[in-house]
């Protein structure tokens, strides 16, 4: 058999979509980060016709490229909250401005195999933006945050996704040093709100675009 890893996660992603269209989430299978954006644009974003995006912190969604694309579209109101010249006080700003957009863009921290959605925020705007505000969302997510179970999805985002992150923040944690959590107190720390979210509601308000690459973290 030619390609068996792809092959072999083509299934798992099946399965995925499956159980993750139970529970009332609307589904799309995608192979490469350019069929992701290509799937956001033209299959996705027609029928909603929104007039104002914006975005939370994922790395998936960058590599993706949709931003950059929509940027450059002078119909759309473009809520970013990661400009590099804005102060703190205005970046907070726009995250709260950005609940209130038509379709908000996100990944996540994992996602179980009968398709729940698990996050762990620092300011809570990104689960926040997930929950409740825009009208719509898409979660893009890559295949490498495929976990078993819920327990699965919190240890791998306590012991990987946020020492990770924490570094690529440089963040002033004990995890940069030791790589796994340790339930501090650092001001720095950017573990405070879960989330689980395991319906979408109203149907299909939260659209997932499931990709067979490893993406993000």
């Amino acid at each position: 058999m030619q390609n068996p890893m792809e092959n072999y996660w083509l299934i798992r992603l099946g399965d995925l979509k499956k159980e993750l269209e139970e529970n009332n989430f609307e589904v799309f299978l995608a192979v490469t980060p350019d069929e992701a954006r290509d799937i956001v644009l033209n299959t996705i974003m027609p029928p909603i016709s929104p007039k104002s995006i914006s975005w939370g912190g994922s790395m998936t969604f960058g590599t993706c490229g949709i931003g950059k694309v929509l940027s450059n579209d002078p119909s759309l109101t473009i809520i970013n909250p990661y400009e590099p010249a804005l102060s703190p006080a205005e970046m907070y700003e726009r995250r709260r401005q950005a609940l209130l957009v038509d379709l908000y863009f996100t990944g996540t921290n994992a996602i179980t195999e009968d398709g729940q959605l698990v996050n762990l925020d620092m300011i809570g705007n990104r689960v926040g933006a997930l929950n409740f505000g825009p009208k719509n969302v898409v979660v893009i997510i890559g295949r490498n945050k495929l976990v078993p179970d819920l327990e699965s999805a919190m240890r791998r985002i306590k012991n990987y996704s946020a020492p990770v992150n924490a570094m690529r923040l440089d963040k002033k944690t004990p995890c940069v040093t030791t790589s796994y959590c340790q339930e501090c107190k650092s001001p720095d720390r950017i573990c405070n709100v879960w989330t689980i979210t395991e319906k979408s509601f109203p149907k299909s308000r939260i659209k997932v675009v499931l990709i067979n690459q490893d993406m993000g973290l």
